[in-house]
């Protein structure tokens, strides 16, 4: 269940910082708002992959004299989120509608 979980994590991340410059707290605590129960401890090593792997981009900046690092989509980490929209869309349709596709193609066959 955490693997696929995951998934849904680097989504919800990717589609946040899609919208706005986003950091590790703020968004931790977005995703806890969503039933997730995650910690630094997970946050940031998926942030850091996110953007090793080039879909967020970083830039670290001072608020209220603590250093802070906000990170944004990148190009390839929009392309991404827009496969993964229209991937998110069929499951979903599928799931939800109690859609079978599989077993109606192969009615069709």
């Amino acid at each position: 269940m955490r693997h696929l979980f995951a998934g849904f994590l680097r989504l919800h991340v990717l589609y946040h910082a899609a919208k706005e410059p986003i950091c590790g707290t703020e968004i931790m605590e977005e995703l806890q708002h969503h039933g997730y129960k995650i910690g630094p401890g997970t946050l940031y090593p998926l942030l850091a992959e996110l953007e090793a792997s080039g879909n967020l981009t970083s830039a670290g900046e001072v608020v209220e004299g603590r250093r802070r690092k906000n990170f944004r989509i990148t190009p390839r980490g929009k392309k991404l989120l827009a496969e993964a929209r229209v991937k998110l869309h069929e499951l979903a349709s599928e799931i939800i509608d109690d859609r079978d596709g599989m077993a109606e193609r192969k009615k069709r066959e």
